[in-house]
């Protein structure tokens, strides 16, 4: 009688089933196109509505203090701001590629609290797929689908300059500082991901939960981003987000996978 023999099934191949699982799913999942649609529609709305209503003044009865609706000097104004910029809290200081990691949060927040709404997580681990596998396969699909989203909102950037005729002139910012910019900008999902991740698993089934706190943790680093990764950065800026999304990914990775194994799946 032949012997029947079972093939083992080993971490690498749990991992490598787990990736291939949440790419199919991103890839497939209507919620991840819609927010891809939102990053690359907001750049063109806010630099064609900046630009025609550039000038603009509005007074408080109140307090009769008036402001002034500024436009964007140039179009590298949407993907940041020069180290040495002041900070402001005006539209253009704001509304600019950084707002992405609020809405990467929000594609993490969904995307893990339907695992444990629908039961899916539950099913997962009883079968064979480990926490530390779940938790490295969300991490790797989400940050990509995270720098995706960075790179609709570029390309929605440069059609909206296109189209409000903003200079692409760089002052005083050559072509590598700007690539070194937007590399940061990238690799800095890395960093923001496993921050969501984590509350994402801890709070479970709890959407409304998971995007209130991780809206929350983005908006305490949210003045952070534009000193990590500003217009003249340096070759040092992608290798310190990239370092730091390293070390987070591993750090909190950790804590994502003993938040599963000690709490309950429900």
């Amino acid at each position: 009688m032949e012997e029947i023999k079972f093939k083992k099934f080993t971490f690498k191949k749990g991992l490598s089933t787990m990736l291939r699982v949440d790419f199919l799913r991103l890839s497939r999942s209507a919620l991840f196109y819609i927010l891809l649609g939102v990053c690359f529609v907001i750049p063109i709305l806010v630099t064609i509505m900046t630009t025609l209503m550039a000038g603009t003044t509005t007074t408080n009865p109140e307090t009769n203090v008036t402001t002034t609706i500024e436009a964007f000097d140039s179009v590298w104004q949407v993907i940041g701001a020069k180290s040495d910029a002041p900070s402001s809290m005006d539209l253009t200081g704001m509304c600019n590629i950084n707002l992405v990691y609020f809405v990467i949060a929000i594609l993490v927040c969904l995307f893990v609290s339907d695992d444990f709404r629908s039961g899916y997580s539950k099913n997962l681990f009883t079968v064979r797929a480990s926490k530390l596998n779940y938790v490295i396969s969300k991490t790797l699909a989400l940050s990509l689908a995270g720098i995706l989203m960075l790179l609709c909102f570029f390309v929605g950037a440069m059609i909206g300059g296109a189209i409000s005729s903003l200079p692409f002139t760089l002052d005083g910012v050559n072509g590598f500082q700007l690539f070194m910019c937007i590399l940061s900008k990238l690799l800095l999902a890395l960093v923001f991901v496993p921050i969501y991740l984590v509350v994402s698993v801890a709070v479970k089934q709890r959407t409304w939960l998971a995007v209130l706190l991780s809206l929350g943790a983005g908006m305490l680093l949210f003045s952070m981003i534009p000193m990590i990764t500003p217009l003249d950065s340096t070759i040092l800026n992608p290798v310190l987000c990239l370092g730091g999304g390293a070390m987070l990914s591993v750090g909190l990775g950790a804590i994502s996978n003993l938040i599963l194994k000690k709490t309950s799946l429900v």
